[in-house]
């Protein structure tokens, strides 16, 4: 299990407490709170757990149900489908208590080995499948600052300070 992280950040605030004594009983005020409501979580997933689990085979019957009368349904309509659907002038068989459906999903594109297929797309002088993305390059902006002020529209940041506290606790190992 991944450890959770306790370290919070904010932005440096101006100072509450009046002395390094108040400050230390701040910090191990936090690290009780923040492990409090570690444990609250815990107590929340296990009840979670349990009620997911006293679900479980109940859902599961009625799956298994809807789905054998969901197929009862489609195999009988099937085979009445020209009745349903006035010998295929219309997509929907109605019923007094609902109605059924025929729907042809639109074309849809699946690609697997996408690198390959866009090699075969350029051996073959199909371009017009292949869409070229402009984007800026963030990481070459970093590196030349001064030149990238230049240009209207791109700012650079630097220097934000944040502040982080961290109470020291043990850390569970399995």
């Amino acid at each position: 299990m991944a450890k959770a992280t306790n370290r919070i950040k904010a932005p440096t605030q101006a100072l509450r407490v009046q002395s390094r004594e108040e400050v230390e009983v701040a910090i191990k005020q936090l690290g009780d709170k923040q492990r409090e409501l570690q444990r609250l979580v815990t107590y929340q997933n296990d009840e979670i757990t349990a009620i997911t689990a006293s679900y479980a085979e109940p859902l599961q019957v009625l799956k298994n149900e809807i789905s054998h009368q969901q197929q009862a349904i489609q195999a009988w309509c099937e085979s009445h489908r020209d009745e349903l659907t006035q010998n295929g002038k219309q997509k929907t068989g109605y019923f007094n208590t609902g109605e059924v459906q025929w729907r042809t999903n639109p074309p849809s594109v699946r690609i697997t080995k996408a690198d390959q297929v866009i090699e075969n797309l350029k051996t073959l002088g199909m371009l017009e499948f292949i869409r070229t993305k402009e984007e800026i390059n963030k990481d070459a902006i970093l590196l030349d600052p001064e030149k990238a002020r230049t240009v209207n529209g791109i700012a650079i940041k630097s220097g934000v300070e944040e502040f982080v506290i961290k109470p020291f606790e043990q850390e569970v190992k399995p």
